[in-house]
């Protein structure tokens, strides 16, 4: 054999090919059987929880339910890897359960919507990256990227789920198992027909066995309603559980962003703006806080001044916050000096817009002492403080990890929330216009007839200390209050507040019907 002579190779019989096991696209999921199982479980659970007239009690006990079923099928791992993040666990069973404590619609919407924000900042954060480490935009991109990636979770669960080897090997048996209910439903017609023609008794016991007393239109409701729910399950379960293919939003911190202003030009615009701001805080402090502060400014009525200069001020102060991150984010500081003088004059700027903010809260609070509360001015008054508690955090994070600035925006928005729940509105509501009532003899009756039974024990005790005509005005608003709580609640309905209205409306006792003037 020649051996500069290249040998052929042997002619060989190619290899079986053997296919890969198909991989399913992304979102890819652990656990999909159980994951739809537990789904199709929460959707049933919802429905019987939620499809009546009044939430209370079932919202919470779902909520519940969700979040076992989110750390049963994560298992101990998945418990591990979520543990940074667990302390949203606290906010969302607080709102949760405040759904079952509280009948004010405007409560029941925020809280509902806080629950599901908090829900998709859970799914998103079970397995990977840290709350804090998101940048203020960073938390809307979170909440709605998570809600529309979760739409895609329900089919691909459902997909990855179902054998469909299993169903190829049985399509024979199964094709001809509907060829045999085709040929043998229409003799079963026929004979049946004769024979229940044929015998009287017969017929009739027939009739009570094919008859059945059904709805459609509810069981069709329903099973819409437990579809709805369980995709929302499958979608908030299969977006925690997902296997994540590459970095997303929390898993590193924000990037900073290169510094585009001179220090010199934003120096400029700090300081004017700080000296404008210095002489309307001087005016502001002088009359609203030293001065005679208890009456409106010459040539303006109580409406006008508060009204006029309240929205401005608000929003002046949240500009103002608006402008101090831009001017941090983008500023150059590229001397310690200059880093220093900096961070004291947009901590001058921040407190200059404190007090005209706390402006702003005199000028409502004049307005309010004079008019009386409502639910839009309570709510505004809580948004304030928030603008403010936001704002003192700006300064700090001037002077200590700037980055940390979102979450305590985002902690701060969560503490608004509670806030208003623990303040009870409507019972607040009340109890400060008894006391107006006190001082000036007078009362605003037509507001309270868009209250819910948060007020119900205030107005029973109003109406105890009131005069006889006040209580005439008063009557037909107890008695609106009566009819709306005269249905009882069921289990998964039970609301704190409703029971309390009951019982301060029975012990109450005799109901006087309204008068007309």
């Amino acid at each position: 054999m020649n051996p500069s002579v290249p040998m052929s190779p042997l002619p060989s019989s190619p290899a079986p090919s053997v296919a890969a096991p198909a991989r399913p696209l992304l979102p890819w999921v652990r656990a999909p059987r159980r994951t739809l199982a537990a789904s199709l479980a929460l959707g049933v659970f919802a429905e019987f929880l939620l499809a009546r007239e009044r939430w209370g009690l079932g919202f919470p006990v779902l909520v519940a339910a969700l979040v076992g079923a989110l750390a049963w099928l994560g298992g101990r791992e998945g418990w591990q890897r979520a543990r940074p993040n667990a302390w949203l666990l606290a906010p969302l069973g607080l709102v949760s359960v405040f759904v079952a404590l509280r009948d004010s619609s405007w409560l029941l919407t925020l809280n509902v919507l806080t629950a599901a924000v908090l829900l998709m900042m859970l799914s998103h954060f079970w397995a990977a990256g840290r709350v804090e480490r998101l940048g203020l935009t960073d938390y809307v991109v979170v909440f709605f990227a998570s809600a529309a990636q979760s739409l895609l979770y329900p089919p691909a669960l459902a997909r990855d789920s179902v054998d469909l080897r299993g169903l190829k090997t049985h399509s024979r048996l199964l094709g001809a198992l509907s060829r045999g209910l085709l040929l043998t439903l229409p003799v079963l017609l026929v004979f049946g027909l004769l024979l229940e023609s044929a015998d009287g008794v017969f017929s009739s016991t027939l009739h009570r066995l094919v008859s059945f007393d059904v709805d459609l239109g509810s069981v069709v409701t329903h099973g819409i309603g437990v579809t709805f729910s369980a995709c929302v399950a499958a979608g908030v379960l299969g977006h925690a559980l997902r296997r994540r293919a590459t970095k997303e939003l929390g898993d590193a911190e924000v990037a900073s962003a290169t510094p585009r202003l001179g220090f010199i030009e934003a120096l400029t615009l700090i300081l004017a703006v700080n000296a404008l701001f210095f002489v309307f805080a001087a005016f502001q402090v002088s009359y609203l806080f030293v001065g005679d502060g208890v009456s409106p400014a010459a040539g303006y009525t109580f409406a006008e001044y508060a009204r006029r200069g309240f929205f401005e001020l608000v929003v002046v102060a949240s500009l103002t916050l608006a402008l101090v991150m831009a001017l941090t984010r983008w500023t150059r500081r590229e001397t310690r000096v200059a880093q220093t003088v900096f961070r004291a004059s947009t901590s001058l700027m921040v407190g200059l817009t404190l007090v005209i903010l706390a402006s702003a809260m005199r000028r409502l609070s004049l307005y309010e002492d004079a008019f009386g509360y409502t639910l839009l001015r309570l709510y505004t008054h809580v948004f304030m403080v928030a603008l403010g508690a936001a704002l003192a955090w700006r300064a700090v994070t001037l002077w200590w990890k700037p980055e940390r600035f979102a979450v305590g925006a985002f902690a701060t928005a969560l503490g608004a929330v509670l806030a208003l729940n623990f303040l009870n509105p409507e019972a607040f509501i009340v109890r400060h216009n008894l006391e107006r009532y006190a001082r000036t003899g007078t009362v605003d009756v037509e507001m309270f007839y868009d209250l819910s039974a948060d007020a119900v024990p205030g107005l029973v005790l109003m109406d105890s200390n009131v005069s006889g005509w006040e209580q005439e005005r008063l009557a037909p608003v107890l008695k609106d209050h009566r009819e709306r709580l005269s249905q009882g609640d069921t289990v998964p309905e039970w609301n704190f507040s409703r029971f309390l209205a009951r019982r301060a409306l029975l012990r109450a006792g005799a109901w006087r019907a309204p008068v007309n003037p």
